[in-house]
């Protein structure tokens, strides 16, 4: 019967319409993402301010310095995604949601308030990669957590738009990092003009600082979102309490998390979280291929468009879009240098906002309405064709396009535009799709994990190789690492072929497991003849639930375990199965031996 009730409660959300309770998850999860994207990529244009403040007017504050602010971020991303993404599978997303809020919230202030010691004791190199990465951890936690509350609250039919919905804010977050960068250089102009430096040291502290704002707003809705019914039933096993709220969510449009009154319903088994089930579950070629498909799909994608997204004002300026020259003190006279301090934050500036409203946010556009109609599994192939293709042009074409600068931002605004269209997408939404629930944080963690390695490893070769057979600064090799971004989205083609395509299907029936008596209460065991327990020799033979064989394997391959029960109102605790038999009175004669031995907390043996 439980496993009929959840079977409903999981139909009943697959075919919701769509209500305001969907506005506000989509709302509540992108106000996460438009801060995190707008505090990843702000640092393309801030890193240029910082090099004019404290690297003597340069655009950079040197190779080493540039990386380390680069990888920070994704570094600290890379062990958020991985950490918040297995917790959400252990301690449930709700308990996880907003944590990872504070975090990005309170290391965001301290970098914009972040100084430098006498001396260079302490160097704001040093103060705002620490930082950022730990920002990065924040971050981080938001993508498994953002990605699986949205997907298991969804409807089938729209599940894809409300995940796209809610990674779509990330468009919007770069573009609103470059929106700010270009107003704090305009409401500073005067001060830049006259005292240099010290005018571009508030853009900077301004352009980071601001944003945390969404984040505050986002922070009290987070923490008060209800408990996906999903991980209620199939990880907390209470399938009554998620089946009474999924009815209520039915009828009214609304969710409210009521596990504590129901906390007395008989708790059924289901197949459990740990490292074995994890090696079982991922050992099966079927499963496991999906989880390498998402991990290295990520990946690859991101090599590209991080080593874009992170120097796109280096790659404006190589082209001469707006360049400024150098702006070195003491190069040049005072006047002269300040103006062209203005210039060059300005050019960059408004030349990163082309970039994100002619590519970022169209393609996100695009996305949004092909996802449930063309499919995720073709928007990623076609995305990652696509982009091999242009970064081929502009790879092999760099240096004939240098003098043609128009077209090389016509090529980057399409690259940028075919991998929101696609990849970068789906690569979000895929994950948060075909893995089963007491996975699904832990995997789409571990495939944005993935991702991020691939952002800190596009970032060491942008760096170590742009100058590779040139002076420092030349950006001799640049073409060639474009040529290599192209090598990698080739092979993202490759890796799309191992995942099955989402669009239109349930979450369950993605799982890769039979859905049909997963789970069950005690009272649907059915003991063989003969059998009795507390440490009698029959115990040891094969009992059945619903067709799963006990103490050999239960469901979808999953062994027997003991576990806690709740029976009737009574809460009973792990009990050996096979305990000694001295306190076993003999059986009187005659008695029948085909009944079913219960102890104190119902019958101890069953399966998982």
């Amino acid at each position: 019967m439980l496993d009929q009730r959840r079977r409903r409660a999981l139909q009943d959300l697959d075919e919701a319409t769509f209500s305001k309770f969907h506005v506000r998850t989509v709302l509540v999860a992108g106000a996460g993402f438009f801060t995190d994207a707008y505090d990843i990529f702000a640092i393309s244009v801030g890193a240029v301010m910082l090099g004019l403040v404290y690297n003597n007017g340069l655009t950079s504050l040197g190779a080493a310095a540039d990386l380390g602010l680069k990888v920070a971020c994704p570094i600290g991303n890379l062990f958020g995604q991985t950490l918040f993404g297995w917790m959400a599978d252990v301690y449930g997303r709700k308990k996880m949601y907003g944590i990872e809020l504070v975090i990005i919230i309170t290391a965001t202030l301290v970098q914009a308030m972040a100084a430098q010691g006498p001396n260079t004791s302490v160097t704001i190199t040093g103060v705002l990669v620490f930082w950022r990465f730990v920002m990065g951890v924040g971050i981080g936690g938001d993508y498994p957590l953002s990605a699986i509350i949205t997907s298991e609250f969804a409807a089938t039919r729209i599940r894809g738009r409300m995940m796209t919905a809610v990674f779509a804010a990330q468009g919007f977050g770069t573009l609103s990092a470059t929106v700010v960068a270009i107003i704090c250089v305009a409401a500073f102009r005067d001060r830049i003009l006259s005292t240099g430096a010290a005018g571009v040291d508030p853009c900077w502290r301004l352009l980071i600082g601001l944003g945390c704002v969404p984040a505050v707003f986002a922070l009290y809705f987070r923490l008060s979102i209800p408990e996906s019914p999903r991980f209620t039933m199939d990880v907390e096993r209470n399938v009554t309490a998620a089946a009474r709220e999924s009815e209520r969510f039915m009828r009214t449009a609304g969710y409210r998390d009521e596990r504590d009154v129901f906390s007395t319903a008989l708790k059924a088994e289901a197949p459990r979280m740990s490292w074995h089930d994890f090696r079982t579950y991922f050992g099966q070629w079927r499963n496991g291929r999906i989880l390498l498909g998402t991990a290295y799909s990520w990946f690859a994608l991101d090599i590209a468009f991080y080593g874009l997204g992170f120097n796109s004002s280096l790659l404006l300026n190589k082209i001469g879009y707006g360049a400024s020259g150098s702006c070195e003190v003491g190069q040049l006279p005072t006047d002269l240098a300040n103006q062209c301090m203005y210039n060059t934050v300005w050019s960059i500036s408004l030349g990163s906002i082309i970039l994100a409203a002619a590519g970022l946010i169209p393609g996100f556009i695009a996305s949004f309405l092909l996802v449930d109609v063309v499919g995720r599994r073709p928007l990623q192939l076609a995305g990652f064709a696509l982009m091999t293709c242009i970064l081929c042009a502009m790879g092999f074409g760099y240096w004939e396009l240098q003098h043609e600068s128009t077209w090389f931002v016509v090529l980057f605004c399409l690259a940028n535009f075919m991998a929101n269209a696609g990849p970068n997408t789906t690569t979000f939404v895929i994950p948060g799709e075909v893995f089963p629930t007491r996975y699904r944080s832990t995997a789409h963690g571990i495939s944005a994990a993935s991702g991020k390695l691939g952002a800190v490893i596009a970032q060491i070769i942008f760096s170590r190789l742009q100058d590779l057979g040139g002076p420092s600064g030349s950006g001799n090799w640049i073409g060639h690492i474009l040529e290599i971004f192209a090598f990698f989205m080739l092979t993202g083609v490759f890796s799309t072929l191992l995942l099955p395509e989402t669009k239109r299907k349930s979450l369950e029936e993605l799982s890769n497991e039979v859905q049909e008596n997963f789970i069950y209460d005690l009272h649907e065991v059915q003991f063989p003849e003969g059998a009795i327990l507390h440490g009698q020799p029959e115990a040891h033979m094969h009992m059945h639930i619903n067709g799963h064989t006990l103490l050999q394997s239960s469901a979808n391959g999953h062994p027997l375990h003991p576990r806690e029960v709740t029976f009737a109102d009574q809460e009973y605790r792990d009990e050996p199965l096979y305990p000694e038999p001295e306190t076993e009175p003999e059986p009187e004669a005659g008695a029948d031996q085909g009944a079913t031995s219960r102890t104190r907390a119902g019958v101890v043996a069953y399966a998982r």
